[in-house]
C-alpha cells in the first residue's frame, strides 16, 4: 500500500497536475494509477510545456498541418487525444469507485473566462466531442463564470471549477453548483451522475500575501495564512453541504462538489516542500499535484488528517492580517485577475508554437512541391 491508498482510506483522493503524450505512451500514468493516483488535471501552462516543449506530437501535427488543419483544430486534436487516452486508463478507477473519481480535467479558452455565453458554448462542444463520462471541464470561478457553472451542471456536464482564491468567490461557486443541481433534478436529471470539484488555490496566496508581510517587517505569519484560508473554506464546505437545501439534492444522490487544493507546489524554497500536501489531508478532498511534489510526498510526506486541525488559529491569524492592514480580499482579486491573464498567455503562447510548427511543415511541403515541378 502506498501512500496514496493510505490518503484514499482518510477521504482524500491525490489527482496528478500535469499531462503529456509520453506520460501515456511510456506507461507512466497506468503506474501511477496503480500507485493509487484517482485523477488528472491539466491547464493551458501544461499542455503548453508538453506541446510546445517536446516533440511527442510532431508527427500528429506535420499530418494535421498537411491535411489542412487550422492552428486551433490542431491543438484541440492533439489536447483531446491526450485527455481521452488518459480518461480510458483511468476508468477503471471511475467504475470501481461508482464515479466519485477517476476523472481528467480539460480547460475552456481561458480568454472566455469574461463571457458566459461563450464558455457554455465550448464547454458543451468540448464535453460532447471528449465523448467520456469522466472527464471535467475546467471553467474560471469568474463573475462571468459561475452562471455558467450552473447552467452546465444543470445540463449534466462535470466540472471542474478552477482558480478560487477566496472564501466569498468559493460559496458563490459552491450556490453555483447546487443550483445547477436543482436544475437538472426539475428537469427529471440523473444528478448522482455529474460530479465537479471546486480548486482553491493554495501556495499562489502565500506568494502575495508573504510579499505584503515583508513590506511591513512582519514574518510570524508568513508561510500560514494559505492554509489557514483553505481550512476556512473547508468549514464552509461542511456547513454547505449539511444545510437543509443540499439534504433534498442528496436524498437523490447527488454528489458533494469536493474541495481541491490546486499550486500545492512550494513556491518558497524556505518552506517544506510538501507544506500545502500535508496540512490540508480531510474527506471529501482532492490535492492535484505537479509530478515533482507527488515524488517528494511519497518519499517523505506526512499521512494524517489536517484539514480541520488549529481552525481556531487560522481564525486569529485571518483577524491578524487584518489588524495589519494586509486586504486578503484585494490580494486575492488581484492574484484571480493575475491568474486568468497567465493561463491566457500559455494559451496564446501555445497557439503561437503550433502555428510557427505548421507554418515550417507547409514552407517544406512548398519546397517539395516547387522541386518536384522543376
Amino acid at each position: 500500500m502506498t501512500k496514496l491508498h493510505e490518503l484514499a482510506e482518510l477521504g482524500q483522493a491525490i489527482w496528478l497536475d500535469y499531462i503529456s503524450r509520453s506520460l501515456i505512451t511510456s506507461g507512466e500514468l497506468q503506474k501511477l494509477v496503480d500507485q493509487g493516483l484517482r485523477g488528472v488535471t491539466s491547464n493551458p501552462s501544461i499542455f503548453e510545456k508538453a506541446i510546445a516543449g517536446s516533440a511527442d506530437y510532431d508527427d500528429d501535427l506535420n499530418r494535421l498541418a498537411s491535411d489542412g488543419r487550422l492552428v486551433a483544430e490542431i491543438y484541440e486534436d492533439l489536447a483531446m487525444a491526450d485527455i481521452r487516452s488518459a480518461a480510458d486508463i483511468l476508468r477503471s478507477v471511475y467504475e470501481k469507485s461508482e464515479g466519485a473519481d477517476g476523472f481528467v480535467s480539460l480547460e475552456v479558452n481561458p480568454a472566455l473566462a469574461h463571457d458566459t455565453e461563450a464558455t457554455i458554448e465550448e464547454a458543451r462542444r468540448l464535453f460532447a466531442s471528449l465523448e467520456r463520462p469522466n472527464v471535467m471541464i475546467k471553467v474560471p470561478a469568474t463573475p462571468a463564470g459561475l452562471p455558467a457553472i450552473a447552467t452546465l451542471i444543470g445540463e449534466g456536464v462535470s466540472v471542474n471549477v478552477t482558480l478560487i482564491f477566496s472564501l466569498e468567490q468559493y460559496e458563490a461557486v459552491a450556490t453555483s453548483y447546487i443550483a445547477g443541481l436543482e436544475k437538472l433534478a426539475l428537469a427529471g436529471g440523473e444528478v448522482g451522475r455529474v460530479a465537479s470539484v471546486a480548486s482553491f488555490f493554495i501556495s499562489r496566496v502565500d506568494t502575495a500575501v508573504d510579499k505584503a508581510l515583508e513590506e511591513i517587517g512582519n514574518i510570524e505569519i508568513q508561510g500560514k495564512i494559505a492554509i489557514d484560508n483553505a481550512k476556512i473554506a473547508y468549514g464552509r464546505f461542511r456547513e454547505i453541504f449539511n444545510s437543509e437545501r443540499w439534504q433534498e439534492l442528496a436524498t437523490e444522490n447527488a454528489r458533494v462538489q469536493r474541495p481541491l487544493w490546486a499550486s500545492t507546489s512550494s513556491k518558497n524554497p524556505a518552506y517544506p516542500d510538501t507544506l500545502y500536501v500535508d496540512n490540508l489531508i480531510g474527506p471529501d478532498t482532492v490535492n492535484t499535484l505537479p509530478p515533482a511534489t507527488l515524488d517528494d510526498f511519497l518519499d517523505h510526506g506526512t499521512v494524517a488528517t489536517t484539514v480541520e486541525t488549529d481552525v481556531d488559529g487560522a481564525h486569529m491569524r485571518m483577524a491578524e492580517l487584518a489588524e495589519l492592514g494586509i486586504d486578503l480580499d484585494g490580494i486575492t482579486n488581484k492574484v484571480l485577475d493575475e491568474g486568468v491573464a497567465a493561463f491566457a498567455k500559455s494559451f496564446e503562447g501555445l497557439i503561437a508554437s503550433i502555428a510557427e510548427k505548421r507554418q515550417d511543415l507547409l514552407d517544406e511541403l512548398q519546397q517539395v512541391s516547387t522541386s518536384s515541378g522543376s
